[in-house]
């Protein structure tokens, strides 16, 4: 029995040791691992002086989360000239005074932001593994889906209401404006659309007249919305909610992105094109997680610090 049972028996025990150890590390390292990203966009006029753009997202904050906030709040120290939030500030209904204890620092830069559906809606435990039967039925979150029912209903106002005291604008299916050291910054922002609340019709029309540069933002990148945006002329979209994938494999990448873009733009960098029209598309992979799987793998929680440059 030792000699036909042994070896299996003990490449379970590996196998199992194996998988203890890499949950403990996507979830008690990497997880905690925050990151600054730093990008490079050339999409001011020529000649025009850079701005620094401190994009924030997903943070999904869950009541406790001291390492987070501190190092959200040390972030004021790169002194950008405006803030993006992108949404999906909570994952937990009673951590909007810690949303707003580690924001703080930051509200008192010029920002903007819109909302996800973790801010208006409470996660719910499901099996990771159904991210990826979606992505083979090609069904996405609540998308096509009827408006979410059945669950916990985060106290989203009172973090609307202290972003705006702030003077961040609030982008909700609008367009706002930054004046900033003799430069105009417009935006056009979008509800979620993983919950279906973007209503584009509400802001089309393109890029905002006499603005030195207009900027898309929006939670999720759906590609209706990219397309949209970039039809319009927006040189610029930000958007997060993929979480860069959150699961990844090393050199290969994201199996899912919880939407309908594809995993070679799951976070970072890339472009976005409709017919002539090409748009600079810029995807946070956030830094946090739903509360009920907080780990990550291959793919550390950030930030975003982009330089905004003027055209060649």
């Amino acid at each position: 029995m030792r000699a036909r049972y042994g070896v299996p028996l003990k490449v379970t025990a590996v196998g199992a040791a194996v998988g203890a150890a890499g949950l403990a590390y996507a979830a008690g390292f990497e997880a905690r691992s925050f990151r600054l990203r730093r990008v490079t966009v050339p999409v001011l006029p020529h000649g025009a002086r850079p701005l620094r753009v401190l994009q924030v997202s997903d943070i999904h904050m869950v009541s406790g989360q001291r390492k987070k906030r501190a190092w959200l709040q040390s972030l004021a120290g790169l002194r950008p000239d405006f803030v993006v939030n992108t949404g999906d500030n909570l994952s937990d209904p009673e951590a909007v005074p810690e949303v707003l204890d580690a924001l703080g620092p930051l509200m008192e830069f010029p920002g903007v932001y819109v909302f996800g559906s973790n801010d208006y809606y409470g996660p719910k435990l499901r099996n990771p593994a159904r991210y990826l039967l979606e992505k083979v039925q090609g069904k996405h979150g609540l998308n096509g889906n009827e408006p979410a029912v059945g669950v916990v209903h985060n106290p989203w106002e009172p973090m609307r209401d202290a972003f705006d005291e702030a003077g961040w604008l609030n982008l909700s299916n609008t367009r706002g404006l930054l004046k900033l050291d003799g430069m105009e910054v417009a935006f056009t922002g979008l509800d979620d659309p993983h919950i279906k609340r973007d209503r584009y019709a509400e802001v089309q029309g393109g890029p905002t007249s006499g603005a030195d540069l207009s900027i898309g933002v929006v939670h999720a990148p759906y590609l209706r919305s990219l397309d949209a945006f970039t039809a319009d002329g927006y040189p610029l979209i930000l958007a997060g909610h993929t979480h860069g994938g959150q699961l990844c494999i090393p050199f290969y990448g994201a199996l899912v992105t919880n939407c309908d873009l594809d995993t070679d733009r799951v976070k970072g960098l890339s472009s976005h094109t409709v017919g002539d029209h090409r748009a600079y598309l810029h995807v946070s992979a956030g830094c946090g997680t739903n509360r009920y799987t907080p780990v990550r793998f291959a793919c550390p929680p950030e930030v975003t610090l982009l330089t905004l440059t003027g055209r060649a």
